[in-house]
């Protein structure tokens, strides 16, 4: 492991009281962080101290050496002995994730697991890693099953993670191209009111498929595989009519799909396509009375093998703390009302 534990000496405080040896200072100044800021947000999440003593760490506020801060600190270090990084996501997912021993799982893309057992997306300018055990578990369902939707709020990584998942798989040859998709569904705004053609009209009901491309690929590479066709990014609308084969394709804000958009959408998958829809049940644009086709998908679907449905709720939320407990309040709201 490159670090131990030591035993206190019997003491008022040492029952409360961690301490934590790692032999490298140059990694143990990564663990810190700069002016001690990981530390520091390990302790407010925790609700712990830490206080550092030459290479060792003491964390105080925990009875138990297993405890999670301390089970987090030394996750957190053998990240940097194999050469990750150490950052605030880094630290948000080992605490989220309880501190838990990373052992290897069954999978058929062995490429899904580190050295150290954890679950990571390999892609051309980062590696995600799950923060949550619900995202860890619908990663290894996408890789696992042809079908795979990601059920819940705004910010859960739903769609983020597929897209990540999509572009591992491009790059490893297990597909010959990637198809984004979304309903282009009007919320409150008029699509004929914008400016441009119809590529322009749709472009920003597609611009988080954008953004999630552009944080794993290249700039340039994107525009040159959209050019090519290897990445298609297009309404809903667009799809009828097509086989989609040998692909990767995410259906987004599926909610937002009717229920025969939806069996339009599904009965596309090809041979060597794997297929993801996402969405949150509680942001139906649709128009009133016109009931969701991700409502119907979960209803006559879930039976089906092959076929994986992901839930998350606002314990998963990744984005700043706030969204999470703004999504608390709305469906407190919906449960009272």
């Amino acid at each position: 492991m490159g670090l131990s534990a030591l035993t206190p000496p019997p003491s008022p405080e040492a029952s409360h009281e961690t301490l934590l040896e790692f032999p490298d200072n140059r990694l143990l100044i990564d663990l810190c962080g700069e002016f001690d800021r990981n530390l520091a947000q390990i302790e407010h999440q925790l609700q712990v101290q830490i206080l550092r003593r030459g290479n060792v760490l003491a964390v105080m506020g925990e009875p138990d050496p297993r405890s999670q801060a301390a089970v987090v600190l030394q996750e957190l270090y053998q990240r940097l002995e194999h050469g990750g990084d150490v950052d605030a996501g880094a630290i948000d997912g080992e605490i989220r994730m309880g501190g838990a021993d990373r052992m290897h799982e069954p999978s058929d893309q062995a490429e899904l697991f580190s050295d150290t057992g954890r679950v990571e997306i390999r892609t051309r300018k980062k590696t995600i890693e799950p923060r949550t055990a619900a995202q860890k578990a619908y990663v290894t369902n996408l890789y696992k099953n042809e079908l795979g939707f990601g059920i819940g709020p705004a910010g859960t990584g739903k769609t983020y993670l597929a897209v990540a998942v999509g572009v591992n798989m491009f790059m490893g040859g297990h597909v010959d191209r990637i198809i984004l998709s979304r309903p282009a569904v009007e919320a409150g705004e008029k699509l004929g009111y914008l400016p441009g053609d119809m590529k322009d009209k749709v472009d920003p009901y597609m611009q988080p498929l954008y953004d999630a491309l552009n944080d794993f690929l290249p700039a340039k590479q994107v525009a040159k595989l959209i050019e090519e066709k290897k990445i298609e990014i297009a309404p809903l609308a667009f799809m009828r009519g097509r086989t989609l084969s040998n692909a990767f394709v995410v259906l987004d804000e599926a909610q937002n799909a009717t229920t025969m958009q939806m069996k339009m959408f599904l009965t596309r998958l090809g041979e060597g396509s794997r297929m993801v829809i996402t969405g949150d049940r509680s942001q139906v644009d649709l128009p009133r009375g016109v009931q969701s086709g991700l409502r119907d998908a979960e209803r006559l679907l879930s039976h089906i093998d092959n076929i994986a449905f992901n839930y998350f709720t606002s314990k998963d939320v990744v984005r700043h703390p706030l969204v999470a407990r703004i999504i608390e309040a709305y469906d407190a709201d919906d449960v009272s009302g």
